[in-house]
């Protein structure tokens, strides 16, 4: 072979090999899969496991689902036809998930869920969410202790397809409710929405305008219900939230929400990619399917060290 055969060879395995290298790269693709990043807590999730999964060599694709589970659906059958590695999902119902997730786990792509469990069992490698219940009893304490033990008061729930929202609402009244002076003259769900939660909380005002406290299933219902007592003058109203939101630690700081509950959803999402990376590389789950992470109550001594869903230092 002449010297100029050998180098152009030479040069043509390296072109080769480089190609091929930005193949594989390519191909190791983490998908993230949450609800609309209009609500902080799923925005501050898919920044956190994006961010997990550039710092250890994958590519991030951010997807969101909208609460649709047939647009998750579809969102699952475009990740497995793009071969991704793992799939780290908030997911659009308890039961309406499992089929999806059965399926990329049946095209070989494990998933791993975060903040919202499935109600099935060996087919996520990981379903890693708050301590709600947990959560929701430090809450529904501080809300005791705030109401004095006693008055009317109102509770906003979230979705009723979300299994958070009936763990949290449980963890408010299984604490509440062995007070017999507190009185819960309204319960109604807002699906999470702050102004669902707005609306709902200017009807409850109007038929109920002697209550002294709200109760909410996340901060974003509670802002709403803020926002609607702020508006109709009645400033002197508890309320407290879920979750842990900056928008909420700024009204807690100014006097507005009395207390919120952290679960650390930048936090939880990291971890779910950290697993997906050791599955990745040794095919066997290095934790539990079932994993609980506790929750913190933030209230005014603590609220100026919240940012993002997690506590500074």
């Amino acid at each position: 072979m002449t010297l100029k055969r050998t180098i152009l060879s030479a040069g043509l395995a390296g072109v080769m090999a480089l190609g091929m290298g930005s193949i594989a790269q390519a191909a190791d693709l983490i998908a993230i899969i949450t609800p609309s990043h209009d609500n902080p807590f799923f925005k501050a999730e898919a920044d956190g496991a994006e961010a997990k999964a550039k710092e250890l060599g994958y590519e991030a694709l951010v997807l969101v689902h909208d609460d649709d589970a047939n647009k998750q659906s579809e969102l699952i059958d475009s990740v497995i036809a793009r071969g991704a590695k793992a799939i780290i999902l908030d997911n659009a119902g308890a039961d309406a998930t499992v089929a999806a997730v059965q399926k990329a786990k049946d095209a070989g792509i494990p998933s791993f869920l975060i903040d919202r469990e499935i109600n099935a069992t060996g087919v996520a490698v990981a379903q890693i969410v708050s301590n709600n219940y947990q959560g929701a009893q430090l809450g529904a304490e501080e809300f005791v202790k705030l109401m004095g033990e006693e008055g009317n008061y109102v509770e906003l729930v979230g979705k009723e397809s979300d299994t958070n929202a009936g763990i949290r609402s449980k963890g408010y009244h299984d604490v509440i409710d062995e007070y017999p002076d507190l009185n819960m003259v309204a319960r109604q769900s807002a699906n999470w929405s702050q102004t669902e939660a707005f609306e709902k909380m200017e009807s409850i005002l109007q038929a109920n305008p002697d209550i002294k406290g709200v109760i909410s299933g996340n901060d974003t219902m509670a802002m709403g219900a803020w926002a609607a007592l702020e508006a109709a003058g009645r400033d002197d109203v508890i309320v407290v939230g879920f979750d842990g939101s900056n928008d909420v630690r700024d009204s807690i700081i100014a006097g507005g929400v009395k207390a919120t509950v952290l679960q650390p959803a930048y936090g939880i999402a990291q971890i779910a990619v950290e697993q997906a990376d050791a599955y990745i590389k040794n095919g066997s789950a290095s934790e539990p399917e079932k994993q609980l992470m506790d929750c913190v109550l933030i209230n005014a001594d603590n609220a100026s060290k919240l940012e993002t869903f997690a506590l500074t230092n």
